[in-house]
């Protein structure tokens, strides 16, 4: 597949991706809603869009990458009903609502960073546009798909469904949630909407509540959909290329950013907006098999997992096992997670990251050893563009790691000192084509081994090793001995290649 097609949750199709302004892309991806520490739910999305952000921006384009943070209006219940999720957790704990929410946006991104993910070129917060968000709700109302019931606004889903099509992107149907297939709501929401399925755009904010803004309506705050309505199509433009997130944003949230946009800024009703081209969702991550909740107590967070402090946890993990972990699983694909898949996934990574380290280590000359092994060499040669083949059907990372593996004895066994497969600029083309598809699109970083190594350390051992280097060149074999095995004492492993000493901390 020359070309880069992607499965579109709108049409249910994979699709050939063409750009509504090339060589822009726009991309936005619903963010976290900062209110308890994030969750290995949260790192799927993160590190999907990340692959999608660095493959695209590799093949030329050039992305504004939005990623939005939700600190406010999103609300306990689909159906509307209950408190804004970051307000009542503030309450529990005693601090500002924006206290809290600078905290754990802080702490989010500091996880991502570590986990590699690269920050989004715009970073948006529900709070700091609100009158983005009023505007919508505003030309909703105007264009007659909303109404005002007790201070609050809510979207006409029967008025709207008249026009367009309701549960396109879904697949809800109305009827069905006639029917019963909605979300349960109190009878105080059934008072106020007209219609079980309408959906808030704007709430009445009670004495109480801290969070809240004047608007046309009085004082309240915004709904959670609105939000990402108002700031997508703000920086991005009233239809933009690729819209993304979770397999659980589908319904009802990302619906109704379809209805509001094609209410609020489509340019007639011969055409929907969609505000989207392209609907891209990860899916979900189970554990065991299971649904990960809070309710069945096996939620957990990223913290805990690089602490290894959870009591269904062994051990601890780092960033990048996290990372590979995801990457080794088409995004579209349901993800399960346990002791023995990390485990397995962190010795498939230092295979990995073990052959890319040796590659970068050799010297290719002219004039080196050579016997030519077709099919080596077409593993070699190949590579790169099997790698982008498996990128540009849906973003495939499963299909390029896998392509990694079948490299990885090649680059050992000429490490190991055997003959060459294929001639040098070969050689040098591959190792050129692997440290972009590692470092640059899959987004790995090389991590030390055991022992947690610093560059003092580095820098000692290469003292060290010229030592012992020296003394063997004046067959001063007892310095040479005492040295090696003064280092095995210490679980140091040396070992003399064709490419150089190398060493490593045993466990």
């Amino acid at each position: 597949m020359d070309q880069l097609h992607i499965q579109n949750t709108l049409t249910k199709k994979k699709e050939l991706f063409v750009p509504l302004n090339a060589p822009f892309v726009g991309m936005y991806v619903c963010g976290p809603t900062v209110y308890s520490d994030p969750h290995l739910g949260n790192a799927r999305p993160a590190i999907t869009f990340d692959l999608v952000n660095r493959y695209l921006r590799h093949l030329g384009y050039k992305v504004r990458y939005v990623r939005n943070i939700t600190d406010v209006g999103h609300l306990e219940n689909d159906g509307d009903a209950g408190e804004d999720k970051l307000q009542k957790k503030a309450r529990v704990e005693q601090v500002e609502p924006m206290e809290m929410a600078h905290f754990y946006t802080s702490l989010y991104q500091d996880l991502m960073r570590k986990l590699n993910v690269r920050r989004p070129d715009i970073e948006p917060t529900a709070s700091g546009h609100i009158p983005e968000q009023i505007e919508i709700v505003e030309n909703i109302m105007k264009n007659g798909y909303a109404y005002e019931s007790n201070g609050s606004v809510y979207f006409d889903v029967p008025k709207y469904n008249q026009e367009f099509n309701y549960g396109k992107l879904s697949g809800r149907n109305l009827d069905d949630f006639i029917a019963g297939g909605g979300e349960r709501i109190s009878e105080e929401q059934l008072e106020e909407k007209r219609h079980p399925a309408d959906f808030a755009l704007w709430k009445n904010a009670p004495p109480e509540h801290i969070m809240k803004w004047h608007s046309p309506w009085g004082v309240g705050f915004p709904g959670w959909h609105v939000e990402c309505t108002a700031m997508s199509t703000k920086y991005l433009g009233k239809k933009y290329d690729i819209h993304g997130g979770g397999m659980d944003l589908v319904f009802p949230h990302h619906e109704a950013e379809v209805c509001q946009s094609n209410a609020a800024i489509g340019d007639s009703h011969s055409h929907d907006l969609d505000e989207a081209k392209y609907w891209m969702h990860n899916n979900m991550i189970t554990l065991n098999g299971k649904k990960m909740s809070k309710s069945l107590g096996n939620n957990i967070t990223i913290g805990e997992l690089f602490t290894g402090k959870h009591p269904l946890l062994a051990q601890p993990y780092s960033p990048m096992t996290i990372r590979f972990f995801m990457l080794q699983a088409h995004y579209g694909g349901t993800l399960d997670f346990s002791n023995e898949a990390l485990q397995a996934a962190e010795k498939a990574l230092k295979r990995v990251t073990d052959a890319f380290q040796r590659l970068n280590g050799m010297h290719f000359k002219a004039g080196m050893p050579m016997a030519h092994d077709p099919e080596k060499e077409a593993l070699l040669k190949n590579f790169e563009q099997d790698a982008r083949a498996a990128m540009n059907d849906d973003f495939n990372s499963a299909k390029v790691i896998a392509r990694m593996f079948e490299v990885v004895p090649v680059i050992n066994s000429i490490h190991a000192g055997n003959a060459l497969p294929t001639d040098v600029n070969t050689l040098h083309d591959f190792r050129v084509a692997f440290n972009t598809w590692y470092t640059d699109i899959l987004g790995l970083i090389p991590e030390e081994t055991a022992g947690n190594v610093d560059s003092k350390t580095e820098e000692l051992m290469a003292l060290i090793i010229e030592l012992r280097k020296t003394a063997r060149e004046e067959k001063n074999w007892g310095l040479s001995d005492k040295i090696r095995d003064g280092l095995a004492a210490l679980k140091i492993k040396v070992k003399d290649t064709p490419h150089g000493t190398e060493w490593n901390v045993e466990d």
